[in-house]
């Protein structure tokens, strides 16, 4: 009696435990006190279910190509003015190529022992009338291609993450896209802003010798560039695109920020976002103001000029500010784009599908009826053909939903459609370990056995065969979830928790109440 006793109370915390922690995720949660439903995690509907956004996204795998053979024409350039190597100009060509201009065979012999050293991962040189093309080996383009749609991935995913929508799926899909789903999403447009700016920040001087109107009409000069600052008026909400002209060279860039958060000005209670530097960043922007008091620096994020303040003193710690008119929410995802890190090459939406509320409903009503409808044939058909002992599985069932579902909202896992069918075919797993419990109860009985003993040797012949059946399916489930995709992986989160809460329910709830049966009422004949 006292392992009756026991057993009952496990079975009965359980049973409370997991009630407490399914019901906020239900109409009733409205009911509830406030510290129950603010506290307790929720099953998150998936995208299926509650709507939300789409995405694929196309990596433009040529601009990281283009991009790199940029950096690496710097870098040469840089290597050829530290060695004293002669050259007159350095310049990309097409995608891949770099091409190198030089007078004398001297030049090229240097030029070409110097790449042979510090680069191998181009091609041998084709020499054309003093200039030197280099490209890029196949194989180094492909690494490019791929590391750009990887690192595309992680810092979309991290911005995601920082965005703070519930359960997303991120993943690639083929060569050069990337598929994103976000389930209850309120704001589609400010999404696709996050995810797509590509955020590349730049510090640069401005031109201040020229004049930037004249830029406009007869273009820039030798060594600077013409770009605009966007200025929006808040009352009338009409744009102002204001020249300025920056000098080409980059004197620091936003991948040495280590932070980037949203601060408010102490005098009109505008939002900025304040930067912070790693250290490197700090000793370069330092130097810089120190060099450039009385100039003016240009902030600029992909082309766009957002400040161009005056260098009052030399700044050391690393701090610097964006500031330009920015609402809150405008200043916020500023602030996550920059602490994720910058796109390594544009990126482009080739699929935009938002899916609607009302479909993720009648998905909803729909499952729901098809778990009520089967869960009672299922019910009524092993009342009608076990009798009792049918009544005792039904009991089973229902608490083995009541316990997955509880589990569920514990782990504050996802619930698609095919969640729903993992919910089904927990049921009808729970029903076939009850029938191999059942049939081997009654081969028992058939030998000649009391109802006691007969009930402890239908459970000890048939542990084997359901542990290893549900081990197997476990296995399966295990699998789907490493590798399927969000709504694969719902099914198999729902199908997991449901074997490991079936086994506790089939082997030890059904157990319990034939000992209840066999102990404290002595029955003489099991109705099975």
């Amino acid at each position: 009696m006292k392992s009756i006793l026991w057993r009952g109370l496990l079975l009965g915390g359980f049973t409370l435990l997991a009630l407490i922690l399914f019901i906020p995720s239900t109409p009733l949660s409205d009911k509830l006190p406030s510290f129950w439903a603010a506290k307790v995690p929720r099953i998150v509907l998936g995208l299926d279910l509650q709507g939300g956004m789409h995405l694929v996204l196309d990596v433009d795998q040529e601009k990281a190509v283009e991009n790199y053979t940029q950096r690496l024409a710097d870098s040469v350039e840089g290597l050829l003015r530290e060695g004293g190597i002669p050259y007159t100009d350095i310049a990309r060509r097409g995608m891949d190529a770099i091409e190198i201009s030089f007078y004398g065979d001297d030049a090229a012999s240097s030029i070409k022992g110097l790449m042979a050293d510090e680069y191998g991962i181009f091609s041998p040189p084709e020499e054309h009338d003093g200039r030197l093309v280099y490209r890029l080996l196949d194989k180094e383009v492909e690494r490019i291609k791929d590391w750009a749609v990887t690192q595309a991935l992680e810092t979309i995913r991290n911005r995601i993450d920082k965005f703070g929508v519930a359960e997303p799926l991120i993943q690639r899909q083929g060569e050069r896209e990337i598929v994103i789903q976000l389930p209850g999403l309120k704001d589609p447009e400010r999404a696709i802003s996050l995810i797509g700016k590509t955020a590349v920040l730049e510090f640069r001087l401005l031109d201040e010798e020229n004049d930037p109107y004249e830029a406009m009409d007869f273009g820039a000069p030798f060594g600077s560039e013409l770009l605009y600052q966007k200025s929006k008026d808040p009352k009338t909400g009409r744009v102002e695109k204001i020249p300025y002209l920056v000098k080409k060279e980059v004197l620091l860039t936003g991948d040495l920020l280590s932070d980037a958060r949203v601060a408010f000005d102490r005098q009109f209670n505008e939002p900025y976002v304040s930067l912070t530097f790693n250290s490197s960043g700090a000793r370069i922007f330092e130097r810089i103001t120190e060099k450039n008091v009385g100039r003016r620096l240009a902030i600029i994020l992909d082309g766009n000029v957002y400040s161009a303040p005056v260098i009052k003193e030399k700044i050391s710690g690393g701090n610097a500010m964006i500031s330009g008119g920015f609402s809150v929410d405008e200043a916020r995802d500023l602030a996550i784009i920059l602490r994720a890190g910058a796109l390594p090459a544009p990126v482009n939406i080739i699929q935009n599908v938002t899916v609607g509320p009302t479909l993720g409903r009648d998905s909803i009503e729909a499952g729901v009826r098809a778990i009520l409808l089967g869960g009672v044939l299922v019910l009524l058909f092993m009342v009608f053909y076990y009798r009792l002992s049918g009544v005792i599985a039904d009991f089973a069932i229902i608490l083995n939903i009541i316990m997955l579902l509880g589990a569920m909202s514990w782990f504050n896992a996802t619930l698609t459609l095919p969640g729903i069918a993992g919910i089904l075919l927990t049921i009808g797993m729970g029903v076939d370990s009850n029938v191999l419990i059942f049939e081997r109860i009654k081969e028992e009985l058939n030998a000649g056995r009391t109802p006691g003993s007969a009930v402890d040797a239908g459970y000890d012949r048939a542990w084997w065969t359901i542990v290893d059946s549900h081990v197997t399916t476990l296995i399966t489930a295990a699998v789907l979830f490493q590798f399927g995709s969000g709504p694969i992986k719902g099914f198999a989160v729902s199908l997991s928790l449901g074997i490991l809460i079936n086994l506790f329910t089939s082997l030890v709830g059904t157990k319990l109440a034939f000992d209840i049966q066999n102990e404290r009422f002595r029955v003489k004949r099991l109705s099975i």
